[in-house]
């Protein structure tokens, strides 16, 4: 336990105080963590309940995003990347559309319900639904 502190205190703030995948407050589809990642692999274009989905996530180099490729999709960024450049050359999938700050992937994920996203776990509030943390 004493190495997990260590590390967090080591580590900056956004990998140790969680990070969230959010979806919009109003978003009732009843999504879970394996659809989370199957979107973000291209795997499932829609919701559970059947509205379009719009993945989001954070320009290559953020934190959040490099934490949620290893720790939710099992991949490094240039093994994340790879994958979409061979999906986007075969006409197989678009990867998602890529924000640049928390605030952005706030404000665009509380006001389009088709959206998905990931932000730290402090910035949630009442306009988005955390659908599970990492």
């Amino acid at each position: 336990m004493k190495i997990v502190a260590a590390l967090c205190f080591l580590l900056s703030a956004p990998l140790c105080a969680g990070t969230a995948v959010i979806v919009n407050a109003n978003n009732n589809s009843g999504i879970d963590f394996d659809t989370v990642k199957k979107i973000y692999l291209g795997k499932v274009k829609a919701f559970p309940d059947g509205n379009r989905v719009i993945p989001l996530t954070f320009e290559q180099g953020n934190v959040i995003r490099d934490a949620f490729n290893i720790n939710v999709l099992g991949k490094s960024e240039s093994q994340y990347s790879a994958f979409w450049s061979k999906l986007v050359f075969t006409g197989r999938g678009t990867p998602p559309k890529m924000i640049a700050t928390e605030d952005e992937m706030l404000s665009l994920v509380a006001t389009n319900p088709n959206t998905i996203g990931l932000i730290d776990e402090s910035k949630v509030n009442n306009t988005v639904k955390v659908v599970g943390t990492f």
